[in-house]
């Protein structure tokens, strides 16, 4: 099995953003590259941690609208 990768974009809520590959600190008067390792891990486990938590929302929600899709004699 393979390790995940962050998807490219910015950060929610945060000034950092992955592009290229690479995580940049962007602020008002541009961006620099975040360089230190053990920075840019952090960052890669909580862009990851991010995405699972959107995709685990994302399910129950489904699955909400799934339930509310029935009516309570069990047919749609």
């Amino acid at each position: 099995m393979s390790a995940s990768t962050p998807q490219p974009g910015r950060l929610a809520h945060a000034p950092v953003l992955l592009r290229g590959g690479r995580w940049w600190l962007d602020g008002g008067a541009g961006s620099v590259p975040a360089c230190d390792p053990a920075f840019t891990a952090v960052l890669d486990d909580f862009a990851l941690s991010m995405a699972a938590a959107d995709q685990a929302v994302a399910n129950l929600l489904i699955r909400q609208d799934e339930a509310s899709s029935v009516d309570p004699g069990g047919r749609r």
